[in-house]
């Protein structure tokens, strides 16, 4: 009898594991997992694509070949791209200024709003100081103000100051926006960051300028780099803002290019290709910065 337990149990020790079974949840998210739903997802992502790929190709057609045709028609008469269009961009004035004008108001307030929130969230993160909680609670509370309800009080105290229809008023109202969610993330990103690692650096001899600058801002790298991506994306593409602290001569491109369809109508062969490059530079700043971005979305997913 006991060796037939004991052969019993050699027998079941040699069989493989019973496969345990799987549940409805697990087996469908198998399936989803092959090629075919790969090729499916590809398919969106260029259907997706389609409205880019017309303003392109109708940024690169003479207006009467567009006036005349659709856009998906230069697959069968290549010889209808053209470059006009961008030179006839270029000779015009009103866009040219509203395009530089958008790089000066997108990038100071892009770099003031990284530089100010990263040192906040690390005071907030790391310094010891009266009240920092509840400092820190009225920052986060400032999330939840629409734009909207700022427009015309700001309006008119930077009338009463000199600074309504300025870059400088447009720069400072999008920092002023920014920030708040800028020294939320940042704050809970650095409050992340080891104690052992900033107490070792003290014990170094770092103050505190030299533990933000040598420490901090490194390892928050891919955060930074998000918040960068998010306020350059907000302010490059802002309509409302510029609409209402604008004028003549500081308005960026989107504004700029608002004007021209009001003005003329059906100027397509200045409206295309200016779409297209007040699109595409955001699209290759994402780009170029997308490893980071990605990186700081997931960070703190994963111990």
């Amino acid at each position: 009898m006991t060796a037939t337990a004991g052969s019993v149990r050699k027998a079941a020790s040699a069989d493989p594991p019973v496969r345990a079974r799987q549940s409805l949840g697990a087996r469908i998210a198998e399936r989803l997992s092959g090629g075919l739903v790969r090729a499916f997802l590809l398919l969106v992502g260029l259907f997706w694509l389609v409205p880019t790929i017309g303003l392109l190709v109708s940024s690169l057609r003479a207006p009467d070949d567009m006036s005349a045709s659709g856009w998906w028609t230069v697959f069968s008469k290549p010889s209808q791209l053209t470059v006009d269009s961008y030179r006839r961009l270029l000779e015009n004035g009103d866009i040219t200024d509203s395009l530089l004008n958008t790089v000066l108001i997108t990038v100071p307030a892009t770099l003031l709003v990284v530089v100010i929130g990263a040192l906040a969230g690390y005071a907030f993160a790391w310094m010891e100081f009266p009240g920092r909680d509840w400092w820190f609670l009225g920052v986060v509370s400032l999330l939840v103000v629409p734009v909207q309800v700022a427009l015309i009080p700001i309006a008119e105290l930077f009338g009463e100051i000199g600074l309504f229809g300025t870059i400088l008023g447009v720069i400072l109202f999008h920092t002023g926006f920014g920030l708040p969610f800028a020294v939320f993330l940042l704050r809970n990103f650095f409050a992340e960051i080891p104690r052992e690692l900033l107490e070792a650096a003290r014990l170094d001899g770092a103050g505190e300028l030299r533990l933000f600058a040598r420490v901090v801002m490194p390892l928050g790298g891919p955060a930074i780099a998000s918040l960068g991506i998010f306020q350059f994306l907000w302010v490059w593409n802002d309509m409302l803002v510029a609409l209402v602290f604008t004028k003549s001569g500081t308005q960026p491109i989107t504004v700029a290019l608002q004007t021209q369809v009001r003005q003329f109508g059906n100027n397509i062969d200045v409206l295309a290709p200016g779409a297209f490059i007040s699109m595409v530079i955001p699209l290759a700043v994402f780009f170029a910065f997308q490893r980071q971005f990605v990186s700081g979305v997931m960070a703190g997913a994963v111990k």
